[in-house]
């Protein structure tokens, strides 16, 4: 029987990366995901509040930021009238270094009251590899003290009680409070949980939180979908260790807690507008692991720039092996080079740009050469490895890739966006060489405008509807005839002509894409359509995002307020935090949207698909590009 991931959908979370924590909505933890995190993995998979004899109920639990969670209970002690006189407020936080909890007693009731507190921690050290293909139980460590390693001499956690004491108990630590309460006032104890990885590839941020921009807008939702995407961004910020100064964001909780070169880059890009350092920090973390040499099991080659970064190797299912740091990705290096013009275009400092300008330069000959495995002229990806991914685009799930009829394309797969990113990188870079005086700009507008021709006679298929971009070309150079989104992707790269533009931004419209909420990544057409399926019938908000702004760069300004009207409606039924991805049913069937069970809340280029979203409804000006 196949393992399946736990849901996440219905959990509540505190974040400050690399810590998380999960629970239920009752604050309770105990099952499933739920658990403090370092990392990349659990430290403490339980932590069961109780108060002597008395029952404890939840009454409510509010957000108050990603990094801070408040829960309310009330506790039924006997009291003169029915109304909840005795309270604990849970209040729960994450920081760069670990988890700390207060805990709230008051009381409005007219004696003098003493409860007894306890907690109860059950101790891990299950990596987060085995907890998202459900292997969720514990499997702690027996510590003899309050302070102990979960994994080796390289990890460290340390239990602190204020107003308390703790003992050992086996795989556990439970902690103890007496509290006396007196008529009309609170008490306060704590708890909190140390935790440090000598070993780990990323460290946390302790900059300020970023603050949200205030939208020319009278919706308020829209304010608060800033407001609250701003606030993840703050708690997904990191640093390569080498750099720790060169922040950039991490994909998303709680799977993807790391660097990850197409996530980063592209939240960055969509972040511009409102926010320039943490681009500069992507290009500069990511230039420095750029690859130098050709190793066929990391996928690492000269000029590419990198797909993740872990602490060890990361198994995904039977089949997939991934070493720490892979390459294995097709559009992070046109990403990289697009990122580095925009950048420099938003104000990135001359000097800064030229710090980078090898690095363009390598990013440039890996896009004509490497990437361009076969010759063809087009970028195509294939795994060497049998046990890398085999799906190296951001669609990067096994079975992603399907024609219309719904079987699975062989590769080596050339995907369609990807073709439009080079093209728009190579003239990106062409630009960027031309300004700081270095040769080859001819040569890369040049081959742009063959890519171009190429892509126009290649790529665009029919159907019943009309003319319309195959979603790649498959093993046998033959296109893979799916309507997908990933053809929101070209709008904005320059590589389609304005009626070419139209008939993509018709077909995203098209009641078989545009669910309502957001653009489905199939058509329901397609014969492996379904609206849960990862990569083929759900919606991806960054990829909504991307097709709204690429609408906007090509001028299809009612389109592009269409879409994100949808977006934000979905917004809205996910308490203002856009999820990685959400089903595809049609928004006039559902109210809220489907959750995807297993997507990541906060994600990183969910977030920051805000920015689209308040420029195509008025609520931000437009770029410099």
């Amino acid at each position: 029987m196949t393992s399946t991931q736990p849901y996440l959908a219905h959990l509540v979370g505190v974040f400050h990366a690399p810590v998380q924590a999960w629970s239920r909505a009752d604050g309770s933890l105990g099952a499933g995901a739920e658990g403090v995190y370092c990392g990349d993995e659990r430290v403490v998979a339980t932590a069961d509040l109780r108060v002597g004899q008395h029952e404890l109920r939840h009454v409510s639990t509010q957000v108050r930021s990603a990094a801070e969670v408040r829960f309310v209970y009330v506790v039924t002690a006997p009291a003169e009238v029915v109304d909840p006189l005795l309270t604990v407020e849970r209040v729960r936080t994450a920081t760069a270094t670990g988890i700390q909890e207060q805990l709230r007693v008051a009381s409005a009731l007219r004696e003098h009251v003493e409860l007894d507190l306890s907690l109860v921690l059950a101790l891990d050290a299950t990596t987060m590899e085995r907890i998202k293909s459900g292997h969720t139980e514990p499997n702690g460590p027996r510590p003899e003290s309050s302070r102990w390693s979960w994994r080796d001499p390289d990890t460290t956690a340390e239990l602190e009680v204020s107003g308390g004491s703790a003992q050992v108990r086996g795989s556990e630590l439970v902690v103890g409070w007496h509290v006396a309460v007196a008529p009309g006032t609170e008490q306060v104890v704590a708890w909190s949980l140390r935790m440090e990885d000598a070993a780990t590839p990323v460290l946390g941020s302790d900059a300020p939180p970023l603050a949200a921009p205030r939208l020319a807008t009278t919706d308020q939702r829209l304010q608060r979908l800033a407001d609250r995407a701003f606030s993840d961004l703050s708690s997904l910020r990191i640093a390569d260790r080498s750099l720790p100064d060169d922040v950039f964001l991490a994909a998303g909780a709680p799977w993807f807690y790391t660097m990850f070169g197409r996530d980063s880059l592209i939240a960055a890009r969509m972040l511009l507008p409102v926010e320039r350092s943490l681009a500069e920090g992507t290009l500069r973390a990511l230039a420095a692991r750029q690859g130098t040499k050709v190793v066929e099991e990391t996928a690492e080659q000269p000029g590419k720039i990198l797909h993740e970064v872990r602490r060890t190797d990361l198994a995904v299912g039977d089949d997939t092996h991934l070493p720490p740091v892979y390459y294995g990705t097709i559009d992070a290096t046109p990403l990289w080079i697009c990122l580095l013009h925009d950048t420099w275009r938003a104000g990135m400092p001359d000097a800064d740009v030229a710090a980078l300008l090898d690095n363009l330069e390598a990013a440039l000959q890996w896009l004509g050469e490497y990437g361009d495995s076969d010759g063809d002229g087009f970028l195509e990806y294939l795994d060497t490895t049998g046990h890398g991914l085999a799906n190296q685009g951001w669609k990067d799930s096994g079975d992603s890739i399907r024609r219309h009829d719904g079987t699975v394309a062989d590769g080596p797969i050339a995907l369609c966006e990807v073709q439009a990113y080079a093209y728009e990188a190579a003239l990106s870079g062409a630009a960027l060489l031309d300004a700081f005086g270095r040769p080859g700009g001819d040569h890369w507008r040049s081959w742009a405008g063959a890519l171009k021709q190429r892509f126009r006679t290649t790529f665009w298929v029919e159907d019943e509807k009309g003319r319309f971009p195959a979603l790649a070309l498959d093993a046998r150079k033959r296109p893979v005839d799916s309507v997908s989104s990933n053809i929101g992707h070209l709008l904005g790269t320059g590589i389609l002509d304005p009626d070419e533009q139209r008939l993509v931004v018709e077909r995203l419209l098209d009641p078989t894409m545009f669910s309502g909420y957001g653009i489905r990544t199939l058509s329901t057409t397609n014969g492996a359509f379904w609206p849960l399926r990862y990569h083929a019938g759900s919606v991806w908000s960054h990829d909504t995002a991307l097709a709204i702004e690429g609408m906007l760069r090509d001028g299809f300004t009612d389109a592009a307020a269409q879409v994100a009207q949808g977006l934000l409606r979905a917004a809205e039924g996910f308490d203002y935090r856009l999820p990685e991805l959400f089903g595809g049913q049609p928004a006039e069937e559902v109210w809220p949207p489907v959750p995807y069970p297993a997507s990541c809340r906060p994600q990183a280029w969910a977030a920051t698909s805000v920015v689209p979203v308040a420029r195509a409804l008025g609520g931000l000006p437009s770029p410099v590009r």
